[in-house]
């Protein structure tokens, strides 16, 4: 797609605890109601992961419509959606940054496991 996001943009998001998801409903336009959401930078991406896996209703929304909106850092990004399978080192890197970021929290543990991690979701902007 060509997308990415800025360096400056991946510093703030690195730090920002903020993140709300918004993917589109069938109509393709419509926004879904927001799900307030742990984010991390890895690789100079972002990422996501769904902490109820694959049947997190936004992770569907998210892997079949490809596109909506999020809110971080105060601000609001139209946004594609790109579902991943991490390969075993962006998955260790996305991990890391997970415990990093979140290392005080009782559902870090989760959010590194199993069914998260096959619903990982890379975020990248939609450059108007």
């Amino acid at each position: 797609m060509g997308n990415s996001w800025t360096q400056e943009q991946l510093q703030i998001f690195s730090k920002a605890d903020d993140m709300y998801i918004s993917p589109f409903y069938d109509d393709g336009k419509t926004p879904g109601t927001p799900t307030w959401i742990w984010s991390v930078v890895a690789d100079n991406d972002l990422y996501v992961r769904a902490y109820n896996g694959q049947n997190s209703r936004w992770y569907q929304s998210a892997e079949k419509q490809k596109a909506g909106k999020i809110n971080l850092a105060g601000q609001e990004y139209d946004v594609f959606f790109e579902p991943i399978e991490p390969d075993a080192a962006l998955t260790e890197k996305i991990d890391q940054a997970y415990k990093e970021k979140y290392s005080s929290s009782r559902y870090l543990a989760p959010m590194i496991g199993k069914g998260p991690v096959s619903a990982t979701v890379k975020i990248l902007p939609k450059n108007e």
